[in-house]
């Protein structure tokens, strides 16, 4: 199995939407699409998801299932200084004494308590649902191959709950891709299973937040996601 992990265009967030840049990374990265075999389409219920698989969806004559879990998973944690914010957002400095946000029991942390951690259950649960309907069934830190296949799953959905659903075919942290990683707007990431031993699946990232597809068309990428690079710089902090 192969799983396509697509995060939205670069995002208009007052309307939900793509800015101009944004719509020409969708055009983009629909011709990439047209070259892949894709099996099975799934979206998120956001407008910057849905306006990011419209192209490709429109070109290919083909529809996604919406998925409501696939929406950007925003939900507050408490921070050291009692601050809530999204569980994504972090300031790194808050993480050097919360060493359990890195291990494999980062959920129990009190930081996620409440909402949030159910929220991550949900997610879950939902997310082991769907894979189980695709012949690869959660168990500990593996998958059960009940019904092995070379299927493609794409999945336009967002940064944030991209970490997340990495994270849960990893079993590791999210914070390892909340606060290690940035996936550019309209990239790719691309998740392949390996059955070394017969029944017994695990699954492995071959590649992280692609956007060859917008430098083939001479775009740099939306610097949506990231944090300035030095202090002095004129772009995101906080």
């Amino acid at each position: 199995m192969r799983l396509l992990f697509i995060r939205h265009g670069d995002p208009d967030y007052a309307i939900d939407g793509l800015t101009d840049q944004g719509q020409k990374e969708a055009l983009a990265l629909s011709e990439r699409l047209q070259e892949e075999k894709i099996d099975f389409l799934y979206c998120s219920p956001l407008g910057r998801a849905k306006r990011t698989a419209y192209p490709y969806l429109k070109n290919a004559n083909r529809k996604a299932a919406i998925l409501p879990w696939l929406q950007e998973f925003n939900h507050p944690c408490q921070m050291p200084q009692g601050v809530h914010t999204c569980c994504w957002d972090w300031l790194p400095q808050d993480l050097q004494d919360r060493e359990i946000l890195f291990s494999k029991d980062w959920l129990s942390d009190p930081a996620y308590e409440g909402e949030a951690r159910e929220s991550v259950r949900e997610v879950f649960a939902a997310f082991d649902g769907l894979l189980e309907k695709h012949g690869y069934r959660k168990d500990g830190r593996y998958y059960r191959v009940e019904r092995a296949n070379h299927d493609t799953l794409c999945f336009f959905c967002h940064f944030g709950i991209e970490s997340l659903l990495l994270s849960r075919l990893l079993d590791v942290s999210a914070l390892v891709f909340w606060q290690g990683c940035a996936a550019p707007p309209a990239s790719v990431t691309t998740v392949y299973s390996e059955e070394r031993r017969e029944g017994l699946a695990s699954f492995r990232i071959q590649s992280f937040g692609d956007v060859s597809h917008l430098a083939k068309k001479g775009y740099a990428p939306s610097f949506s996601a990231r944090f300035c690079e030095c202090f002095s710089d004129d772009t995101r902090h906080d």
